[in-house]
């Protein structure tokens, strides 16, 4: 058998079924008391019960449709719970007003106290449901509604407050009462109104409803208040069922689809419309007080209302500033790394040109290589992912000499002031930081660059002399020792993948640590090669002594000790790699000279092979082996220093324990995991 939805769960088009029929049956009720009070169906017989008993019932249908929301749907439940007790002032009013006083109260009564109470609840729920679905705070847009609630102050002052302020006399609490009905009004007219010049006078349904049962309710309680002080109401009017019907739309309106307010923008809305408006407002208040005295409330609200108007202006003022600037930001920059575009580099470089006189700078172009590879290996978001990496390495870098840019695709450019003197090295820093490796792939750069304004006077000859440049750089790698380089560190990692992995780190460690004592272009090049081959020579070593647990015997270690060597004759056998081997045949020397394959000492060890052998040594110190685990780092470092002077040169020693500690050494993302202390 089918279960009955509850209440909660059953939001529909308009409301659950049972609230359809008590909106039914109220708006057949109304429906009646404005035929019965206009056509007199039914006779005079019915005008007990349709002036008192209908009027009072259709009240209370409202207070139960507000009730039924706030007690069976937790959305807004606050907001409801509060309007149903306005709604139920009212009610207690009415009847009060019929059946205690019996239609003849004296002024004012308890029943006026309860019509008041309906304000401040209905107010404060008002509020709270405008607040909870107003999930972005803009001041320029708030300050539309509280200018546009002024402006409806203001208007609500001069009309309804005006003509029963003039019709009123009596004691002063004859008075105070027969102003506070108008003056509720208005207020509550202002939110609403504050509301739909918020949403940009497209409120939905549950606040236009709102709106016009607070309209229904003002306009009547201005001509009841109107005709009463001037004894010219009489019962029995179109006027008596204005009242019902406000208060029944309010219940309606409880269970209309609500229309979340979740997205308050300026872009697309007119900045002045609603500003506009309530200035030609207060305006014509100021210009009707000019020729009939307005009371001093709707003047203090029409000045208020101007000055939100001017405050509202200069915001706009100020927002189309930003917007400009905003827009001219976005137009120069590339949105997935943040750094400039091609345009931004376009103008910055035209500027320099201009601007440059004597000063000399360079303007490098980057190309990644493994960049395609890696984007069909890993997918576009990866991909998107690594440009996004390699630009914030770059701007980190590059900022310390220059600005960076992304021209587009893989293409990166710094544009670097200094000495044509230090542009190769500027360019390596740069070539540096666009380079990530990891299981599986290999991501390096190719570059041109251009010395200005020595070799261009102009922005498109710079970029046609770097760009051939880049291209000649790169062929020359796909064709060299780029290209051989690579074939070797394939060869490591088929034979042992952590032996590559432990180049990576040593390579990583030992080029931040040359470039901290001023190694740079060619050199530091070179010095990276080596780092990443200088174990290139274990592809001769069996495994059985490279894997061995335990110590090795005299026969193994003379064997182990001939890998720099063959390493050489590896590299050797390249042309283009023959100085990279001489590194790493002296790698493994030791600063007294006791080391191998040549024995040398001191600095006829080349500065290069000196500082791989420090790194090396780290790098293994905290890494596990077959024959004992990894130390921490702390030890490592102790025991850097306490081998400095015989086996590592000690001012090496020194640069990478001080360079370490201070966290300017960076390991190779294949770094294995280290101990720490």
């Amino acid at each position: 058998m089918a279960c009955a939805a509850p209440l909660s769960t059953v939001r529909g088009p308009g409301a659950p079924r049972p609230v359809r029929v008590l909106e039914a049956v109220a708006f057949a009720g109304l429906a009646f008391f404005v035929l019965h009070i206009q056509s007199g169906i039914g006779g005079a017989a019915l005008d007990d019960f349709a002036n008192r008993w209908l009027y009072n019932a259709l009240i209370l249908l409202a207070v139960a449709l507000c009730g039924l929301r706030a007690a069976s749907v937790p959305v807004d439940r606050a907001a409801w719970l509060a309007i149903t007790v306005g709604v139920a002032f009212w009610a207690a009013g009415e009847i009060c007003y019929d059946f205690v006083y019996a239609g003849a109260p004296p002024f004012p009564s308890i029943a006026d106290g309860f019509y008041l109470g309906f304000y401040p609840p209905l107010y404060v729920g008002l509020v709270l449901l405008v607040r909870s679905h107003l999930s972005r705070f803009n001041f320029s847009v708030w300050l539309d509604g509280v200018t546009a609630a002024l402006a409806a102050a203001a208007l609500g002052a001069a009309v309804l407050f005006e003509a029963v302020l003039e019709a009123t006399s009596g004691s002063k609490a004859v008075v105070i009462t027969n102003l506070a009905y108008p003056l509720g009004d208005v207020i509550l007219l202002a939110l609403v109104f504050a509301v739909f010049a918020l949403t940009s006078w497209r409120p939905g349904r549950v606040w236009a409803v709102i709106g016009g049962a607070l309209a229904a309710t003002a306009l009547a309680d201005a001509v009841f208040l109107f005709q009463t002080a001037t004894n010219t109401y009489t019962e029995g009017t179109i006027l008596d069922a204005m009242w019902p019907a406000s208060i029944l739309l309010i219940g309606v309106a409880a269970w209309q689809p609500p229309a979340r307010l979740l997205r308050i923008d300026l872009e697309g809305r007119s900045l002045l419309a609603t500003p506009a408006v309530c200035g030609l407002i207060a305006l014509a208040v100021l210009i009707t007080d000019h020729f009939h005295r307005l009371n001093p409330l709707a003047l203090g609200l029409a000045i208020a209302t101007l000055l939100g108007v001017l405050v509202r202006t200069g915001l706009t003022l100020r927002e189309n500033a930003r917007m400009v600037m905003r827009s001219r930001s976005e137009a120069a920059t590339d949105a997935l790394t943040g750094l400039g575009n091609r345009r931004k580099l376009l103008t910055d470089l035209e500027r320099a040109l201009a601007d440059c006189g004597d000063t000399e700078f360079v303007l490098v172009i980057f190309d990644l290589d493994g960049f395609k590879s890696y984007n069909d290996s890993f997918g576009h978001p990866a991909g998107d992912a690594l440009l996004s990496r390699l630009g914030e390495k770059l701007d980190r870098v590059a900022t310390s000499f220059g600005k960076s840019y992304r021209l587009g695709g893989d293409e990166f450019c710094v544009l670097g002031f200094g000495p044509s003197a230090e542009h190769e090295a500027l360019a390596q820093a740069a070539a540096e930081a666009l380079r990530e490796e990891g299981e599986g792939f290999r991501v390096t750069s190719s570059y041109g660059f251009v010395t200005l304004p020595t070799e261009a006077l102009d922005s498109s000859d710079a970029l046609r002399i770097a760009d051939q440049r880049l291209y000649r750089h790169k062929n020359s790698r796909r064709s060299g020792r780029g290209n051989q380089h690579e074939v070797l560190l394939q060869a490591l990692h088929e034979r042992e993948p952590g032996m590559r992995s432990h180049a990576s780190n040593v390579a990583a460690l030992s080029v931040a640590l040359a470039r901290r004592m001023g190694i740079g272009g060619e050199e530091l090049m070179e010095l990276r090669l080596a780092a990443e081959l200088h174990d290139v020579g274990k592809l001769a070593v069996p495994d059985a002594i490279l894997h061995k647990p335990g110590p090795l015997d005299e026969s193994e270690w003379a064997l182990l000790r001939q890998h720099p060597l063959v390493g050489q004759r590896i590299l050797g056998a390249a042309h283009l790699l023959n100085a990279i081997g001489v590194i790493v045949r002296h790698t493994h020397e030791r600063w007294d000279g006791t080391g191998y394959v040549d024995g040398i000492a001191g600095d006829a060890i080349p500065f290069a092979a000196r500082v791989i052998a420090v790194c090396d040594a780290f790098s293994a110190m905290t890494s596990d082996r077959p024959y004992r685990p990894a130390l921490t780092e702390d030890g490592a470092l102790r025991e850097l220093h306490r081998c400095a002077g015989s086996q590592f040169d000690p001012e090496i020693v020194e640069a990478f324990c001080r360079a370490y500690l201070a966290g300017e050494l960076s390991a190779a993302p294949e770094q294995v995991t280290r101990k720490i202390a």
